[in-house]
């Protein structure tokens, strides 16, 4: 598709207006928003992943434009064998440039301290995300001085994210959504065309992947927004940092 660089360009460098420019990028496809992003948008450049059930697509997506974009998983020590699994075949396949962090305290130190905080509801869930997603990832954006923020978010995956932007502008960084308009047969059709897998946790009705503790198949709960956190909320936050 055709779009107006120079306008683009014009916009980001001295209006700095998202409404204009996620009009432009609605007129777009995912590789040209990830392209003008990098050409655009001040570096240093970041991609956030959870190497959840169909994370293979913005992984791909974005490193076909910049192969060695730093590549942030935040590991609580809680995740699923099979996803540490799969972030190593993924990282082998794709040559991934990985950075992985992880919370200042272990998971084993956690528990003796405060116990199991995602078993005392609400607050003790944000309490646990706040230490173990939250904070690691602001670290990681610090570290790598990241001026622009790529994700995987995508409209269809649950009611929280349903207006969600293909790019916002923050207060230290911009975050761009190249694959928010993408359905899950758009998901589909890419994982197809490239030939790339789903995490292989899918197969077994998992369609939103974190930690083992708060996170359950589809065939065991009524609705999908119950799959993650025992359907007290759906965001642990990390999408939230500003």
């Amino acid at each position: 598709m055709q779009y107006a660089q120079q306008e683009l360009s014009e916009q980001v460098n001295d209006s700095y207006d998202p409404g204009k420019l996620n009009l432009q990028f609605a007129g777009m496809t995912p590789s040209e928003r990830v392209k003008w992003s990098l050409s655009n948008l001040p570096g240093e450049y970041m991609l956030s992943s959870s190497f959840g059930a169909q994370s293979a697509v913005a992984l791909h997506l974005v490193l076909q434009e910049k192969p060695d974009i730093p590549v942030v998983l935040i590991d609580t020590g809680y995740l699923f064998p099979e996803t540490y699994q799969f972030v190593d075949e993924l990282t082998e396949r794709l040559d991934i440039n990985l950075h992985v962090y992880r919370p200042n305290l272990s998971s084993a130190w956690q528990e003796a301290r405060f116990g199991e905080r995602w078993q005392k509801g609400a607050e003790g869930l944000a309490a646990y995300n706040d230490e173990n997603k939250v904070e690691p990832m602001k670290r990681s954006l610090s570290e790598l001085g990241v001026g622009t923020w790529f994700a995987g978010l995508r409209r269809g995956q649950t009611v929280t994210r349903e207006s969600i932007p293909f790019i916002e502008q923050l207060d230290n960084h911009w975050k761009v959504y190249p694959i928010a308009d993408f359905s899950d047969k758009d998901i589909f059709d890419y994982l197809e065309k490239h030939d790339l897998p789903y995490h292989p946790l899918w197969e077994k009705g998992y369609i939103s992947i974190g930690d083992h503790h708060t996170t359950l198949p589809l065939h065991e709960v009524d609705d999908k927004e119950q799959t993650r956190f025992f359907g007290l909320k759906r965001e642990c936050g990390l999408h939230e940092i500003s």
